[in-house]
């Protein structure tokens, strides 16, 4: 009888709560890379605030271009 009682609790769908850095890292990655699942999409969306989802990719973009504009210079610079 316990073992249905845990069943059907573990069905209820969780309250989303605050994200915590590792998800909104793995989101942000999944993102760029177009491999996010529609089920942690869902699960993005549901969330309280989309600022540090905002921040994070935003970080993100600037760290790329800024990577990018390294490589090129190394690049250029050996030549």
């Amino acid at each position: 009888m316990s073992d249905v009682a845990e069943h059907k609790n573990s069905e209820q769908p969780k309250k989303p709560g605050k994200p915590g850095f590792l998800k909104i890292l793995q989101t942000v990655f999944a993102g760029a890379l177009g491999v996010q699942s529609e089920k942690r999409r869902q699960e993005d969306f549901s969330s309280h605030s989309a600022v540090p989802y905002i921040v994070a990719g935003l970080l993100f973009g600037v760290a790329f271009v800024g990577g990018l504009i390294l490589v090129v210079q190394l690049v250029l610079a050996s030549q």
